[in-house]
């Protein structure tokens, strides 16, 4: 018998121009692209995104077509919920989205869609056509620091 592993994703709960639900990272780097960041906010943004830079492998440098839309249509990340060292530091994450109001959500599921690229820590999946939604935490689907 297999043991069912468990992914989780943070996310907006509000699709992009292109249609996708942004994960956290891209929103947060929104953020500092738009110069709205504190010099304290970002200090801890270049910090945590060079951590994990350094923590976790980039699926796009091991498959330059991971996020292709034509190739992975939508395809986005998750990470394996044993992954506990990368989930630790997320809170650092959702803080600075909350100070700026910008809404998010917490899924898990055991299985987000089709995968086309998995390492230790992550995988990357296309969901499914008409899939059923992962779990979402509720508290979370609340927009967050407004």
């Amino acid at each position: 018998m297999g043991v069912t592993t468990t992914y989780v994703r943070f996310q907006s709960t509000e699709r992009s121009p292109r249609g996708h639900f942004p994960g956290i990272f891209a929103l947060a780097n929104g953020l500092s692209r738009e110069g709205r960041l504190t010099e304290e906010q970002h200090r801890f943004w270049r910090a945590a995104n060079d951590w994990y830079d350094a923590a976790c492998t980039d699926p796009s440098r091991v498959d330059p077509a991971v996020y292709d839309p034509g190739v992975n249509p939508g395809a986005v990340a998750w990470f394996k919920g044993t992954a506990t060292h990368l989930l630790d530091r997320i809170p650092g994450y959702l803080a600075l989205l909350a100070a700026h109001g910008v809404p998010f959500e917490r899924l898990e599921s055991s299985d987000p869609g089709r995968i086309v690229y998995e390492d230790e820590h992550q995988v990357v999946v296309v969901p499914r056509p008409r899939s059923v939604r992962p779990t979402a935490d509720l508290n979370s689907r609340a927009p967050h620091g407004t």
